[in-house]
């Protein structure tokens, strides 16, 4: 998010959204439970010690020779209000830590005034909640140039008051201060290089899905421009063959037939390149920009077919010659415009194998509209085999069962017991 985006998000929050506004990049403002609990334990455990170090240390004197012959004496508070004090110090400087992801400047700001506040002699007693107070500044603050400020002023004031005479962090743990920085710095490239070959891992497996994913939508939408292609081919094709094939032998006889037969193929060939261009058109996504008004513009953007063509569609196969009847029952509804294009498809494809294999059949196309089911059958009654019909090789009803099963419909073909070929798709509606 830029800096633009985050300022119209926080101006659209209004006021009381202030104090969420946060640099890019940072961790959320709100810590997990997890790590309120966590904080809490550190305060409580600190706020134990540093009690525990203000008690031991009430009205307690200590001599340290700083040289040969040079001795230094601290003094330490004493009484009831000297107890009281280092308690309170103790308690407002370790009890604040508790809030040190939440609000990690306000923290910092607290614990340094209780720090400058606390007497020299007993500044242990404050300091290493100052130290976590700085780091959980510096770590969990989303306000940068604040942080940049807050950080250095506090360091250098805290810094400029303690007394080099008494250092606060006794020399027996100086090594340990080093060492320990130095093993979690270690620990801290570790556990990163770790996250870093985990992030790398999962983004290979991310790319090798979504290439898999790619893989699969390319074959899909292969197989889906193969049944379209294939459901418009055909049909048209062996009609113009069956078309062509008949005008070729009775055109030294009957010149005029042979003449309708070729305005037969010729208008097979219109409507298959009609629907090629329509297919094509839904493929390359050229039809917008093609200049209105020509007739190449008017197909691509003519609707694909419904059943509102299987009058046509019937037309053209009695034009070969076959005998086809279409019965259309019950109540006519409304279809989604796949739904129809795929009962269309469906009666197409039947219809074009009924003339490449049974010519001289007799062929039935029924609808029927129920309430909660679209039941379509196409029946023949069997006949010889025509021009064409050794190829193809089974891949029409594939491509139908395929088209069906989107719409949660069924195909069922086979040969009658009677003779010849039956086809029948159930395609479940939405009752009303």
């Amino acid at each position: 998010m830029n800096v633009r985006a985050a300022w119209e998000r926080l101006r659209d929050a209004g006021p009381g959204a202030v104090h969420e506004a946060r640099s890019p990049g940072v961790p959320p403002l709100r810590p997990t439970r997890r790590a309120r609990r966590f904080d809490a334990l550190v305060a409580l455990a600190l706020g134990i010690v540093s009690v525990y170090y203000g008690v031991d240390n009430v009205d307690n004197t200590v001599v340290r020779e700083i040289a040969p012959g040079v001795q230094v004496v601290s003094r330490r508070p004493a009484g009831t209000g000297g107890l009281t004090l280092m308690v309170s110090l103790a308690a407002i400087a370790s009890g604040a830590l508790a809030l040190r992801r939440r609000y990690p400047l306000a923290v910092l700001c607290v614990v340094a005034a209780v720090t400058l506040a606390t007497p020299q002699s007993v500044l242990r007693l404050t300091f290493y909640a100052f130290v976590i107070a700085v780091y959980s500044a510096a770590v969990y603050s989303p306000y940068r140039l604040a942080t940049l400020v807050a950080l250095p002023v506090s360091v250098l004031l805290v810094g400029t008051s303690v007394d080099s005479v008494a250092p606060v962090i006794p020399n027996k743990y100086v090594v340990l201060l080093i060492l320990a920085p130095m093993a979690g710095a270690a620990l801290g490239l570790r556990t990163w290089r770790l996250r870093t070959d985990e992030g790398r891992s999962r983004l290979t497996t991310l790319e090798r899905e979504q290439a898999e994913a790619l893989r699969r939508a390319v074959e899909h939408e292969r197989a889906r421009i193969a049944r379209e292609l294939h459901d418009v081919v055909t049909h048209n094709v062996s009609v113009m063959v069956i078309q062509a094939g008949a005008a070729r032998k009775i055109m030294t006889k009957s010149p005029e037939q042979a003449g309708e037969a070729l305005l037969a193929v010729e208008a097979g060939g219109r409507a298959a390149m009609t629907e090629l261009r329509h297919v094509m058109g839904l493929l390359t996504m050229d039809c917008a920009a093609e200049p209105t008004g020509t007739a190449e513009t008017d197909a691509g953007l003519a609707p694909q077919p419904g059943l509102d063509q299987l009058d046509t569609l019937v037309g053209r196969v009695r034009d070969t010659g076959l005998r086809v009847g279409l019965t259309v029952t019950g109540v006519r509804r409304d279809l989604p415009p796949g739904v129809e294009l795929a009962v269309y498809r469906v009666v197409q494809e039947a219809l074009t194998n009924t003339v490449k294999h049974a010519s001289g059949a007799t062929a039935s196309v029924t609808v029927a509209y129920r309430p909660d089911l679209l039941r379509v059958e196409v029946t023949d009654t069997g006949g010889r085999s025509g021009a064409g019909a050794s190829t193809g090789g089974g891949r029409g009803l594939i491509g139908l069962r395929e088209r069906l099963a989107v719409y949660d419909g069924t195909l069922q073909a086979g040969r009658r017991l009677s003779g010849g070929y039956r086809v029948e798709a159930l395609i479940p509606l939405e009752t009303a």
